[in-house]
C-alpha cells in the first residue's frame, strides 16, 4: 500500500532529479514545470510524515519555495534576483529559530572549546572567505549580499549548537543540510558575481535539493529525549 508519505517522498525524488536533468539538458520546459514543485513536495512529506509539526519550520520551507519561483524569472528582470534573496533571507531566519525550537531545554553535553573551534572555524572561514573574494564585484548589491551571508553563516552556527540537545542523528543531518546549503549559495554567488562555473546550475541545485531534504530529515528525527551527539 502506497501511503503519504511515500508518495510525496516518491514526487520529490522524481520532480529532483527531473529538474537536475533539465538543467543538465538545457530542457526550459521540464524546469519551469519541476523546480516550482521541489519544495512544494517536501513540504508535503514533512507535512504527512511528521507527528508534531513545526509550524516555523514549515514557514521556513514556504520561503524557499518563493525563492525558488522568484530566480525562475532573474534572468528577464534583476528584480527577480533580489526578491529571491529576500525570501530566501526569511527563509534562513525562520530555519535559525526552527533549530532553537527544536532543542531539548537542558543540555545533556556541551561542546568542548576545541571542539567548538573545530566546527565553527569552517564556517567563519568559508563564509568571509566568500565574501572577502566577491565583494568587489557585488557593486549596488553588497549590503544585502553581506547581510544574506551572515545570516547564511548564523544558520549553520544555529545547526552546530543543536549539539547535546537533540539526537545524534538530527544533529548530524540538518547541520549536514546546513553546510549543503551553504555549499549551494556558494556555487551560485561565485558564479553570478566572480567566475562562470561549467555546469553550475546542476550543481547548485544538486546541493541545493540535498541540503533541503537532510534539514527536514533531520528536523523530524528530533526526539522528545534521546541519546545526545558526539563529536570525535
Amino acid at each position: 500500500m502506497i501511503t503519504r508519505p511515500i508518495l510525496f517522498l516518491a514526487s520529490f525524488c522524481i520532480v529532483s532529479i527531473a529538474e537536475v536533468l533539465a538543467l543538465w539538458m538545457n530542457w526550459s520546459s521540464v524546469h519551469e514545470i519541476a523546480k516550482p514543485l521541489i519544495m512544494l513536495t517536501l513540504i508535503g512529506y514533512y507535512l504527512s510524515v511528521s507527528e508534531k509539526r513545526n509550524n516555523s519550520f514549515v514557514r521556513a520551507m514556504f520561503f524557499c519555495w518563493v525563492g525558488d519561483v522568484l530566480l525562475m524569472f532573474q534572468a528577464q528582470q534583476e528584480g527577480f534576483f533580489m526578491g529571491g534573496l529576500v525570501a530566501f533571507l526569511v527563509g534562513h531566519i525562520l530555519y535559525i529559530l526552527t533549530y532553537r525550537q527544536l532543542r531539548w531545554s537542558t543540555p545533556v553535553r556541551e561542546l568542548l572549546p576545541t571542539q567548538k573551534v573545530r566546527l565553527l572555524f569552517p564556517v567563519i572561514l568559508a563564509g568571509t572567505g566568500l565574501l572577502t573574494v566577491l565583494f568587489p564585484k557585488l557593486g549596488p548589491l553588497t549590503i544585502p549580499v553581506v547581510i544574506y551571508s551572515i545570516v547564511l553563516m548564523l544558520m549553520v552556527v544555529s545547526a552546530v549548537f543543536r549539539f547535546g540537545r537533540t539526537s545524534a542523528g538530527s544533529m548530524w543531518l540538518v547541520l549536514a543540510g546546513a553546510w549543503l546549503f551553504m555549499a549551494s549559495d556558494s556555487i551560485l554567488a561565485f558564479n553570478k558575481f566572480h567566475t562562470a562555473i561549467e555546469y553550475s546550475g546542476p550543481l547548485i541545485m544538486t546541493t541545493y535539493i540535498l541540503a533541503q531534504f537532510l534539514i527536514v530529515e533531520g528536523a523530524r528525527r528530533h526526539p522528545a529525549k534521546a541519546e545526545p551527539a558526539t563529536v570525535s
